[in-house]
């Protein structure tokens, strides 16, 4: 999509200008016949006085004491703007625009650039710019329904203030789900009904776009079903004050096929014109297999329908290269990209710790600007912009960062990021916070135990902290805060959690003299003490009272008891805040069974394993494939988006397997140095289904081969391939076809035993 304009952004130092004009008096003048600026302008005045105390009064006159002056030009785009300033005695800020929406960005324009403080408002120097977005779309999804951790229990005015955060960026769209998942949630505010008006009408207010996400999660051959959703679908179109885009969401959910789809929408299109004349159905193809694509696109060319606004790229569908070079060119193509999750997803943290996959979850705060700058730029020049996937206030920084990109593709994510702080928390702190943010997610990035920047990370935001107290009762203050506070506790939790399974294991060694139902008490008194005697108890305090203030502020639900979330993948960070960093519950599970086998040999026989389970002997290697700080001999695919099976999900988060078996990998090779070239070896291997592995690209023939869960494989290594002291072992891809990645094989733990 080629750029609708050309951006100017200019700051022009001239000599007798003062490098700071105060608008500490001013007024904001309105012409007497526009009302479609009046609303810009009370915006204007409400944000400054919300963060100065200072009011400016709204008027029709500029008034002689300096002025922010809108006006109405028809020839600019509609999403358009100027802003120019004067060199007078008394301040003149002439905001220019062809309506309300340019008039709105433009005001998060001066939002984002003003210098401002408790009593203070200043123009840090001349502005003189004429900016129009380069893609026109661009929105987030915040649909009212229980699945989400936060947009649940919001109220209006919480609606109402996010999404005019959001124009501060340039969004344009919002995106609702109006009535798929019909549970009730203790949280919410207002009826589904309720939701569904207040947000079409406060979209309307600001002039931003009103989508809805409207999945058929029944069987359309279902004839009753089939008329009682077209009823459904007419009664909620003519009660949308504002209507914009129909989402149909393809076969997810649903499992629909095409043939019986396309009907549908043709009948709702007969509909939606009665209601939004303007309104378009666009339509992804998620969920459709290769058989049911060929079907739609052949449909689409035959007929090739005026109420088809365009494709949907969501998760699962094709990849967008492709997706564009199928589809016909008239309709454009709108992206949904998952800026919500971070694991099981579409776009997996890359290099993500085995800690926090297990604790911070699927949906965490997770600020990832220098990631999804990657991403933008290589999924947005096939499409006419996105309305991102979104579940609550976690992503709030992703979403201004994408909003940002879709107003200008080439800014920097550190710049967007100083606006950010500038608009919502403090310019003289702005740049100092940017870099904070910037370490959350460096706190991500590779092996939890080599991170020394996460105690740093936690050290510049308390700073901040003590700097901004007026911030504190933020809530996206908060959520910054609490991640930098979580990071640095789960660092600690990490450091004393595998020393003390250390401990542990030594007590079972058979020189440690004691049997082994005293040695396994022994062992357990001491992998207790991370309960009886917890690390940091300063870091948890804080993080609990973090959390009840974003419940309070913002109804972040990180809990399903304590904070109504409706699930444990749905945001639950302290839901997981104290899960084992060691191999604890699988070590009370396998003492337990070791009291049932039958005699003393067989017992100390069994604690033997254990004990070495990831020590194999002198000589021989040990991999746990899913850590990074435990796989020194695993390369990985740095260009590669990431695996989704590669953090499972078992009890509800609360598994007692051991940790290797819940994160595991797909590495290129395994390397090994140093080997004995007169010595035998044995490859042993962790996971689940197949695996075929090469040794120096020589198939590999199997003594043990088990592909249900948790079980081992062994295969003999041919000793002349060790004669240079060298080993590199592969993989055979073994995916199948059409399987859910949940049943996809994977790999857990790999050992080269030395053999005697």
């Amino acid at each position: 999509m080629l750029r609708l304009s050309v951006i100017l952004v200019t700051f022009l130092a001239a000599l007798y200008v003062p490098a700071q004009t105060s608008l500490k008096a001013i007024n904001i003048a309105v012409p007497p016949d526009s009302n479609v600026l009046q609303i810009p302008a009370e915006v204007l005045s409400e944000e400054i006085a919300r963060r100065t105390g200072i009011t400016w009064a709204v008027g029709t006159e500029p008034g002689a004491r300096g002025a922010v002056i809108f006006q109405l030009d028809p020839g600019l785009d509609r999403e358009a703007f100027r802003i120019a300033t004067d060199n007078s005695a008394e301040p003149r800020i002439t905001v220019t625009s062809a309506g309300r929406r340019g008039a709105m960005f433009a005001v998060g324009y001066l939002l984002r650039t003003l210098d401002w403080s408790k009593n203070q408002v200043a123009l840090p120097g001349p502005i003189n710019t004429e900016q129009a977005p380069e893609y026109p779309i661009r929105g987030h999804q915040l649909g009212f329904r229980a699945h989400s951790n936060s947009y649940d229990g919001w109220d209006e005015a919480i609606y109402d203030q996010y999404i005019r955060d959001l124009t501060f960026f340039g969004t344009n769209a919002v995106e609702n789900i109006p009535f798929q998942d019909d549970r009730q949630s203790p949280v919410m505010r207002m009826t589904r009904e309720q939701a569904n008006r207040t947000v079409s009408a406060i979209c309307d207010k600001y002039d931003v776009d009103y989508w809805v996400w409207t999945p058929a999660d029944f069987d359309l051959l279902d004839a009753e079903k089939r008329a009682a959703a077209l009823k459904f679908h007419e009664a909620f179109y003519q009660e949308c004050p504002r209507l914009d885009g129909i989402f149909f969401p393809g076969g997810d959910p649903g499992h629909n096929h095409p043939r019986e789809v396309m009907p549908f929408l043709q009948d709702l299109s007969t509909i939606l014109p009665k209601y939004h004349p303007n309104a378009k159905i666009w339509m992804s193809l998620q969920g459709f297999d290769e058989e049911m694509a060929a079907y739609f696109f052949n449909w689409l060319d035959e007929h090739q329908p005026e109420w088809f606004g365009g494709m949907v790229a969501g998760p699962g569908s094709p990849p967008l290269p492709d997706l564009r070079a199928r589809l016909n060119p008239r309709y454009p193509i709108r992206d949904y990209p998952d800026i919500t999750h971070v694991v099981r997803c579409q776009y997996p943290e890359l290099n993500l710790d085995q800690v926090f996959a297990l604790t911070a979850g699927r949906e965490p705060i997770n600020p990832r600007p220098l990631f999804y700058k990657q991403v933008f730029s290589a999924t947005a020049p096939h499409t006419a912009g996105f309305i991102s996937y979104s579940d609550g206030s976690n992503d709030d920084v992703n979403k201004a960062l994408w909003s940002s990109l879709g107003w200008d593709s080439t800014r920097d994510p550190r710049a967007i990021l100083v606006e950010y702080a500038r608009c919502f928390f403090a310019p003289e702190s702005a740049e100092r916070i940017a870099d904070g943010i910037l370490a959350l997610e460096q706190n991500w990035q590779g092996a939890l135990r080599d991170n020394d920047g996460v105690p740093e990370t936690l050290k510049r935001w308390q700073s901040l902290e003590k700097e901004h107290k007026e911030l504190g009762d933020d809530w996206r203050w908060q959520m910054l805060v609490l991640r930098a506070h979580y990071d640095a506790y789960q660092r600690e939790r990490l450091a004393r959690e595998t020393a003390l399974e250390q401990e542990a294991l030594a007590l079972l060694a058979p020189e440690a003299g004691k049997r082994p139902t005293v040695a396994m008490a022994a062992a357990l008194a001491v992998l207790n003490r991370a309960v009886t005697d917890p690390v940091r108890p300063d870091l948890r305090n804080r993080l609990l009272e973090l959390f009840d203030a974003l419940y309070q502020n913002i109804r972040l639900q990180t809990d399903v008891e304590q904070y109504h979330a409706v699930h444990p993948q749905r945001g639950c960070m302290l839901e997981f805040l104290d899960y084992p960093l060691n191999n604890r519950f699988w070590l009370e599970d396998e003492f337990h069974q070791v009291l049932t086998l039958p005699n003393l040999q067989e017992r100390q026989a069994r604690l033997e394993v254990i004990r070495t389970w990831e020590n194999p002997g002198p000589g021989s290697f040990y991999d746990d494939i899913g850590n990074l700080a435990e796989s020194p001999r695993a390369t990985r695919h740095p260009d590669r988006l990431g695996d989704s099976g590669s953090y499972w999900w078992w009890d509800n988060g609360m598994s007692r397997t051991r940790l290797s078996w819940q994160v595991t990998g797909s590495p290129g090779s395994l390397e090994y140095t140093g080997l004995d070239p007169q010595a035998h070896y044995l490859l042993r291997f962790s996971g689940f289904g197949d695996l075929k592995p090469r040794a120096d690209d020589q198939p590999l023939e199997a003594t043990l081969y088990d592909t249900e869960a948790h079980t081992l494989k062994e295969f003999p290594v041919p000793p002349e391939l060790v004669a240079d002291g060298a080993l590199r072992v592969t993989f055979d891809d073994v995916r199948l076809e059409g399987v859910n990645w949940r049943q996809q094989p994977r790999l857990s733990e790999a050992w080269l035993i030395k053999l005697p």
